[in-house]
């Protein structure tokens, strides 16, 4: 997953310039029809029944070499009630709305969401890591 500007600033400030850094007390993950970028441009899924979903992720592990976190859990959005679009990229999110982004991926199976569909992201599939 690619780190938001948002996030960089607030990490490289808590650890090289002792400003206090608060984490979301709950990560959503968001579904995107465009790459949400690093500075957060991308066009979110709205309407038709869209909600980001809560999404809570392991302790990390060395990976390959690289600290690792995979998600806990399945995380299963809304029914659709209207067609969402081409969904090419996700997010993770500080909150339910608005809130800021903390990192974005594209989606190896990128996927049109229509009415009546019902998307899943399993569990352990959605992941970050950190390069060492």
């Amino acid at each position: 997953m690619q780190i938001s500007n948002w996030l960089s600033a607030q990490l490289l400030n808590a650890a090289l310039r002792n400003t206090a850094f608060t984490p979301p007390v709950t990560v959503y993950l968001a579904l995107y029809t465009s790459d949400p970028t690093a500075a957060d441009t991308g066009q979110e899924v709205s309407g038709g029944g869209y909600a980001r979903q809560a999404i809570t992720f392991n302790a990390p592990a060395l990976e390959n070499g690289r600290q690792t976190v995979k998600s806990a859990a399945d995380v299963q959005f809304p029914v659709a009630t209207a067609n969402w679009g081409l969904v090419t990229h996700v997010g993770l999110r500080t909150a339910a709305t608005g809130g800021n982004l903390l990192w974005s991926a594209p989606l190896p199976s990128q996927r049109t969401i229509e009415s009546g569909d019902n998307p899943k992201f399993l569990a352990g599939s959605t992941l970050v890591r950190f390069n060492q």
